[in-house]
């Protein structure tokens, strides 16, 4: 299998997405999507009553590759459950990845001159999917009660080290 590209290619974002993936054939300009990486998009207990809501905030507009969240949403989650168990807080990912990331693969080597076409039918195959998020955008939120806040400050910090931005970290009270 061959590796994921860097993310540094993809991480800024442009003015169109230029990707449009329909459930009609004729608008979509993409055939194929590829699936989602992110496996659950909520955890812990939903219908127990909190007192905070922790937020994870991007500081700029960036993309946010789908196997990037799952990486982040599984150390939040982790370091969470090790302590507090699966009911002592409720974690929610507050973004969906929908915008598909394309490559134009170009040969290399001995009698690659024959095989690509260069730049000409530049569109490129889908290799896969990611978040445009925008500044201050919540990317988590985490629901837990105040005197576990530190534990949940220092989960969410591991979670935006795995992130291609720079996060911060805002606290409100959970109202219903």
């Amino acid at each position: 299998m061959a590796r994921i590209r860097k993310f540094v290619a993809y991480r800024r974002i442009d003015k169109k997405p230029y990707t449009r993936y329909s459930k009609y054939k004729k608008y979509s300009f993409i055939k194929a999507k590829p699936h989602c990486r992110v496996a659950r998009f909520n955890t812990g207990d939903p219908k127990k009553k909190f007192e905070l809501v922790l937020h994870l905030l991007t500081k700029d507009n960036v993309q946010i590759r789908d196997n990037a969240l799952e990486a982040a949403r599984i150390s939040c989650n982790r370091t969470m459950e090790k302590d507090l168990g699966k009911g002592g807080f409720y974690l929610t990912m507050r973004v969906y990845p929908h915008h598909i990331l394309r490559e134009n693969p170009l040969a290399a080597g001995a009698g690659a001159d024959r095989l690509s076409t260069g730049m000409a039918h530049s569109f490129g195959k889908p290799i896969g999917i990611a978040v445009r998020a925008k500044q201050g955008q919540p990317i988590f939120s985490l629901r837990t009660d105040k005197v576990n806040t530190r534990l949940a400050k220092r989960s969410l910090k591991k979670a935006s080290q795995k992130l291609p931005c720079k996060c911060s970290i805002s606290i409100e009270p959970y109202a219903i």
